[in-house]
């Protein structure tokens, strides 16, 4: 049975901060509805899923105002009746074994064996995660985990979907897959669904209603798609909604013509342990260039990325920095010391939570800098300038486990610039982002690119890798019965 949704001026404000992250939400979802749920970087999207899922935890971890009703029961009661895609799939992983972790929710609500055996080969079908059922839930790649999560829900059946930017780590043939997955399941059951997706192109035409949140409280905008998008789109772009057939405006620019090599690579196939992913690679990276990698999910882009940076040695073929980036040290990059790559090659990794040290915000970015030695004034600069362009100005003293999808990504993506490395290896660097702070995101890697620095993106974003003049690498799986 679809589920029914009711906020009351709800509101939920995190233990560790002075704002509230969603304020005064007077909102009805009907039951069977399908509720696209936009706005603007950090206004509150996945808190309002969390909330609906019953996941916000009790008063020691925040604050509620208002009341949030599943049913015409607080939706914490109601647990078991939604059914939540997170943000990062690494944090819906529960289990060891892939049919074990789609099979947990079926199993916490008592469906019958043979029933949840059915299922699960069904949602492992209908979102194209073809692995074994007791391939490693480990050994997936950060696309292959998304899968993975929406299974878990599409075999539980619930009379609410929650969806919080499902298609972010897939590869365009995923994205189909997934969104059609979830179509199917919609149009069988009826269950209601709401989904948080910046490029709204992909759900416009599944959804019946689209919802925006104003930042600070309230909802600016609520229609059909259809509407919404005609009468409200000037507005809803220029505070970084993504607007169907609206492309973002960036500045002309003569891309610089390429510096020196950096690093080369021979033969290279990158791997965990000691099993390679993904056919050798021969490839050489100059300065004041960019180069996009791109590929299905599994071919080992992450891996890729991460050997490029010297955080893991490859299985088998080379990695080689060049003089120019080198600077005097060894060419194998996986034996420089931290304090070395950190003057060197800057990483920005797919879970943007596993590089975070800090207990705040503006602590973090100026982690990189004070290793290297800079002055205090140089530091404080450097900081102050990151916060601003990305707009986490507000969140400084913000602790940053605490911040949405997409303000982790760019504290992430400013991390890696605050030391201003000869080298840049980005791993999905625009997920998450809106309209204003992708666009902001894409001038800095420029303005990188343009003083000279050598920039290396693992993206399914194709207009980030066109608004850099990314050269294209695209990587390829082994064949089939090819030994690993």
């Amino acid at each position: 049975m679809p589920a029914a949704v009711r906020a009351e001026g709800w509101g939920w404000r995190h233990a560790s901060r002075r704002a509230f992250a969603v304020r005064g939400l007077d909102l009805e979802i009907r039951a069977g509805e399908r509720v696209l749920l936009l706005g603007s970087s950090g206004a509150g999207k996945s808190t309002v899923l969390a909330g609906l899922a019953g996941v916000l935890g009790g008063s020691e971890e925040g604050d509620a105002e208002g009341r949030l009703l599943l049913d015409g029961a607080p939706a914490g009661t109601r647990r078991g009746r939604a059914g939540l895609v997170l943000q990062d799939p690494e944090s819906s992983v529960v289990l060891a074994r892939v049919g074990d972790d789609v099979a947990f929710g079926c199993e916490n609500l008592g469906v019958p064996r043979d029933e949840i055996r059915r299922r699960v080969g069904e949602a492992l079908d209908a979102v194209g995660l073809h692995v074994p059922l007791d391939a490693s839930t480990a050994r997936l790649s950060g696309g292959q985990k998304q899968r993975l999560a929406l299974a878990g829900v599409l075999a539980m059946r619930p009379g609410l979907v929650l969806l919080d930017e499902p298609t972010a780590n897939l590869d365009p043939d995923g994205v189909r897959e997934v969104r059609d997955a979830v179509g199917r399941m919609i149009e069988r059951t009826g269950a209601t669904l709401v989904v948080v997706e910046h490029r709204t192109a992909v759900w416009a035409d599944l959804v019946d209603r689209v919802v925006v949140l104003e930042p600070g409280g309230g909802v600016s905008a609520d229609g059909d798609p259809a509407t919404v998008f005609a009468t409200a789109g000037d507005a809803l772009a220029a505070r970084g909604v993504w607007v169907p057939g609206r492309p973002v405006d960036l500045p002309h620019r003569r891309p610089p013509r390429p510096g020196e090599p950096l690093l080369r690579t021979a033969s290279l196939q990158p791997g965990r342990g000691r099993t390679p992913v993904g056919l050798p690679v021969d490839r050489e990276i100059r300065g004041a260039s960019a180069l996009a990698v791109a590929g299905r999910n599994g071919v080992g882009k992450s891996t890729f990325g991460l050997t490029l940076a010297g955080l893991l040695p490859p299985v088998a073929g080379t990695v080689g920095a060049l003089p120019p980036l080198a600077r005097g040290l060894g060419p194998e990059p996986a034996r420089w010391r931290s304090t070395e790559l950190l003057t060197r090659i800057g990483a920005v990794f797919q879970q943007p939570e596993h590089q975070f040290l800090a207990a705040d915000v503006a602590g973090e970015l100026a982690i990189g800098p004070r290793a290297i030695g800079a002055a205090p004034a140089d530091i404080e600069a450097r900081v102050d300038e990151l916060l601003e362009r990305l707009r986490l100005t507000r969140l400084a003293a913000a602790n940053p486990f605490t911040l949405s999808g997409g303000e982790k990504r760019r504290l992430s993506v400013a991390t890696a610039l605050a030391t201003r490395p000869a080298l840049v290896v980005l791993d999905e660097p625009t997920f998450g982002q809106d309209a204003v702070t992708w666009r902001e995101l894409v001038l800095l890697v420029r303005e990188l690119i343009d003083a000279g620095a050598g920039v290396v993106a693992v993206t399914h974003d194709s207009d980030f890798a066109d608004g850099i003049d990314a050269d294209r690498l695209v990587l390829a799986a082994q064949p089939a019965g090819h030994a690993r």
